[in-house]
């Protein structure tokens, strides 16, 4: 296990089980980035020493975040978010595609906000048709509906390959296969899965992906998006020559070395067996929970196909919201961090077939680096003492 000390920013707060929100930053990785930041200032474009060292260190991030999911360095480029990153697949690959038949890209109404905006934006800017799949009641899109929903014209499926909430893994090996079967590109978010489980760009057929840096143990502020070789896009910003051409604006090199740095740490943990670790953390959580609240707790999302840290569970009579303003020693999520707030109940399990009610008891727990067997079950008792207050 990487960094076994409690994290300095986790030591005296209440227990952090948000982990699909964001991470800590890895001390790791802020030392890296110490290092980018005092001795390669200079501009990664320049042509002198300064430039030198900068582009080095901008290519040796790259490299490794490339490492990461499979691929060779130069088929990775640097954005600011995963959302930036969405629209630059989406809307650059169907802007890039020639005109004639009406353009049609093919998506699923439990992605991302970022992908539902993207493919909102092409339908009213751009008159794109956009054809919305259902999932069924794990959150899983099938790939004969995918492959059905496909017709001439159509340009892109973009399908994530874990969901944020609930953690359900898409077959996206089966999808790519249909997409490619009708000359279709495949578009995947895996900004949540990417450093949870093995994300190889080759075995899931993906065409463009998404890895985002605060997801893995980075900083915010920079993401990454795969480009297979022979896809073009359409830049969203123009301007120089940066990120081979399809992201405009000098880089910042230090953002880029804290995501290679964690990029690297993550491939070493998922080599050390950490995705095994934590798996077993959330079954453990996940047992005591319906053990300590018999018949009384639910999960949301797949049983098996899911991220091995995420537990999005409901407790009957037990309103997320109303839980939440009781937990005082325990940081988790009702629902996704893009909703926070909203007293209103999640797309993602409506779209599953819950009820609005069954919806709004959902919380979402996820694990991560610096969660431990005592964190899991303190934050049970912690958990199950506040629910039965909240009834």
């Amino acid at each position: 296990m990487l960094n076994p000390a409690v994290h300095p920013a986790l030591r005296d707060g209440p227990l952090y089980l948000d982990y699909n929100a964001t991470t800590p930053v890895d001390p790791v990785v802020v030392e890296a980035m110490t290092r980018s930041l005092t001795q390669e200032f200079g501009n990664p474009s320049s042509g002198h020493t300064y430039g030198a060292s900068a582009h080095a260190a901008l290519d040796r991030a790259r490299g490794q975040v490339a490492s990461l999911v499979g691929a060779a360095a130069d088929t990775v480029i640097f954005t600011g978010t995963g959302s930036e990153a969405d629209a630059l697949a989406i809307r650059g690959a169907v802007l890039a595609a020639p005109v004639g038949l009406r353009r049609h890209v093919v998506t699923q109404v439990t992605e991302h906000p970022a992908v539902l905006a993207a493919c909102a934006e092409l339908e009213s800017l751009h008159g794109v048709d956009v054809t919305y799949l259902g999932v069924d009641v794990h959150g899983l899109v099938e790939a004969d509906a995918v492959a059905a929903a496909i017709r001439p014209g159509t340009v892109l499926v973009s399908v994530m390959h874990a969901n944020n909430e609930t953690g359900t893994i898409q077959p996206i090996a089966d999808i790519a296969d249909a997409a490619h079967a009708a000359g279709v590109l495949l578009h995947v978010d895996a900004a949540q899965s990417a450093g949870k489980v093995d994300v190889d760009v080759t075995r899931l057929g993906a065409d463009l992906l998404t890895v985002v840096g605060h997801k893995l143990y980075a900083p915010k502020g920079v993401a990454a998006l795969y480009v297979r070789p022979g896809v073009q896009l359409r830049p969203l910003v123009g301007g120089g020559g940066q990120e081979h051409g399809l992201r405009a604006g000098t880089e910042s090199v230090a953002s880029a070395v804290g995501f290679g740095e964690a990029a690297e740490l993550a491939s070493r943990a998922l080599a050390g067996g950490d995705e095994h670790r934590v798996r077993l953390l959330r079954d453990r959580l996940e047992h005591r929970l319906t053990t300590m609240l018999p018949g009384l707790v639910h999960l949301n999302g797949h049983p098996t196909e899911r991220l091995p840290n995420t537990a999005n569970i409901r407790i009957d009579g037990v309103p997320a919201l109303g839980l939440l303003d009781r937990l005082t020693d325990v940081v988790v999520s009702a629902g996704s961090a893009c909703h926070a707030g909203r007293d209103e109940p999640s797309g993602v399990l409506i779209a599953m077939g819950l009820t609005p009610t069954q919806a709004l008891g959902a919380i979402r727990i996820s694990l991560g680096r610096w969660t431990t067997a005592d964190d899991i079950d303190a934050a049970c008792a912690h958990l199950v003492a506040r629910a039965s207050a909240t009834t």
